[in-house]
């Protein structure tokens, strides 16, 4: 029996779980610079997941056992993403069992409990943020579902290893498809919406007439709340090596080649880096939308990828 993929799998998880606070960290890092500000260490999410750990529980009177699951749903649910998503190796065992389409699915899992734990407790922040944030995924999860048919047109799989592996052993004909452009405009648009960065949410701000995904997770304390933002953390991070694995998949092991592993960190370390500064440089450039703004946002993305998809059919 070969051990190789699950072995890779363990390696990827590990990775996931250590690296997204570093890369939260980097983000953070280099948006104090671009803002003249001092910045805080690259490993200080570490310290604050640390130190929400080791704080207590506070729960109120009325919360049900919804609240209470929801923490360790929403961190089971985006581990379990980040092994399907081929971030070291197109070689997974789960990328075998579950394709893109899951993939949308599981976020969507993990967004419906967290919207019901914001409403669980009855406060007015907790019902407003859920209620913002289930217009957002109304309107961001048709466009992300139309950006992956896309891709998957392209590379004839729903498979996320597939796909990777169909665009980095292709020519660079296929890498500058015009469907490929308009389905990554639209996938980076959604990308913004769904780990709630500027312009569309602050994920620093506690103003309660802007805050979206905040005010949902406003009543968590303790290890509750770190694994929540632990959660978010591995969001942006499994976000950013979709788009890589999707559209940038070049330096990604191939099956069966574990020797590859090494050479493949050291892409996924450039990717990332490259990836934090254009995050930057967006949050930086543009000012939070006022929420009526935010459907016309996602509209844009949506439009960006049924192009794509017609441009599947009618330019290739």
């Amino acid at each position: 029996m070969n051990f190789s993929p699950l072995l890779i799998e363990l390696m990827q998880l590990l990775l996931l779980l250590a690296a997204a606070p570093v890369f939260a960290g980097w983000v953070k890092m280099l948006k104090c610079w671009m803002q003249g500000r001092r910045s805080p260490g690259l490993f200080q999410p570490y310290r604050d997941i640390l130190k929400l750990f080791s704080k207590d529980v506070v729960l109120a009177e009325n919360a049900s056992w919804i609240f209470r699951f929801t923490p360790y749903l929403v961190f089971g649910a985006t581990l379990l993403a980040g092994g399907i998503i081929p971030i070291l190796s197109v070689d997974l065992p789960l990328s075998a069992t579950a394709d893109v389409i899951a993939l949308v699915a599981i976020f969507a899992i993990a967004r419906f409990f967290t919207a019901l734990a914001g409403m669980d407790i009855g406060t007015a922040f907790g019902g407003m943020g859920s209620s913002r944030e289930m217009m957002i995924a109304s309107l961001a999860e048709p466009a992300m579902l139309m950006a992956v048919f896309t891709m998957s047109l392209a590379s004839k799989s729903t498979s996320l290893s597939h796909i990777a592996q169909a665009i980095s052993q292709s020519d660079i004909h296929m890498a500058l498809r015009p469907s490929l452009a308009f389905a990554f405009l639209a996938f980076v648009m959604i990308a913004i919406a769904e780990t709630g960065r500027i312009p569309v949410d602050n994920p620093a701000t506690h103003l309660e007439l802007t805050m979206i995904h905040e005010a949902m997770i406003l009543e968590y304390s303790g290890r509750h709340l770190a694994l929540i933002e632990w959660a978010g953390m591995m969001k942006l991070f499994l976000f950013m090596s979709l788009g890589a694995a999707a559209f940038f998949p070049w330096g990604i092991a191939g099956a069966g080649n574990m020797a590859a592993i090494p050479v493949a960190l050291i892409y996924l370390t450039i990717k990332f880096a490259l990836a934090g500064v254009v995050l930057v440089l967006i949050e930086t450039g543009l000012a939070k939308m006022r929420l009526f703004r935010v459907t016309e946002f996602l509209g844009a993305a949506f439009l960006l990828a049924t192009l794509g998809m017609l441009a599947h059919f009618i330019l290739e």
